[in-house]
């Protein structure tokens, strides 16, 4: 499980490649991505308070997107980071369920040094893929 930051796929956006041996490794490396470029030490960021997702979709790329998505919402709405500990992904009559347990803490400018503010995750080249060695995720986020 992992990520790196691409510099030379998007000029005024953050892209990063993230990877995974399951869908559910994908997701929360993915998910740690999107919010190191929040803030640059994630591992600064407390598990005092959590969060749950239920999502579905019929898309897997669109379930990725959606579920990126939430970690941004909550940075905005309520100043919580976040970051994946549980995902559970599975899949009836074609859709795509995850279900997610998040946790973290409110921001705290003392402890977080923030990066860059997120606003969206965009469609521009993502792309979500089965690989030899597992799931890969092409990400480009809008700052």
């Amino acid at each position: 499980m992992g990520y790196q930051f691409l510099e030379d796929i998007a000029i005024a956006d953050i892209a990063f490649e993230a990877w995974g041996k399951d869908l559910e490794e994908l997701f929360i490396a993915a998910g740690d991505a999107t919010v190191n470029t929040m803030v640059d030490n994630l591992e600064a960021i407390e598990a005092t308070e959590t969060r749950s997702f239920e999502l579905e979709d019929d898309a897997l790329d669109m379930l990725l997107f959606n579920f990126l998505q939430e970690f941004i919402y909550y940075k905005d709405s309520e100043l919580l980071l976040l970051r994946a500990k549980q995902v559970k992904i599975s899949q009836e009559n074609g859709i795509f369920e995850l279900n997610a347990i998040a946790k973290g803490e409110k921001l705290d400018i003392s402890r977080h040094h923030q990066r860059v503010d997120v606003k969206a995750v965009t469609l521009h080249r993502f792309k979500l893929e089965k690989t030899d060695a597992g799931w890969q995720a092409l990400v480009i986020l809008d700052i």
